[in-house]
């Protein structure tokens, strides 16, 4: 089992914009393969800070995923960010890096 952790600081006039961006690629990010969890949070004592949270079966459906349409839309859509966002993949045996994934 592997998380995928994305948090994002949006600025205030994006926020709706990204929010409903990634909102609409829910379902299909939990469609695909592999998929056991896919849900989005907006931090309560500050709307403009969200998270992606997902779990992946193994290391191979997270790849599938990496390169699919879906997570180049997300990625499309995170370029409203003003600020840079962090990326956390983590497994029960120990962190990665996407770099670990991509190869």
């Amino acid at each position: 089992m592997i998380w995928v952790i994305i948090r994002m600081k949006a600025p205030s006039d994006k926020r709706m914009e990204l929010s409903q961006a990634i909102v609409s690629l829910l379902g299909p990010i939990r469609a695909e393969k592999g998929c056991n969890q896919c849900d989005f949070y907006q931090d309560i004592g500050d709307e403009n800070k969200l998270c992606l949270l997902e779990q992946w079966d193994n290391r191979e459906n997270l790849k599938s995923h990496i390169r699919s349409k879906h997570f180049g839309v997300l990625r499309g859509a995170m370029n409203l960010l003003k600020e840079p966002y962090e990326l956390i993949l983590n497994n029960a045996a120990r962190s990665m890096v996407i770099e670990d994934i991509c190869v």
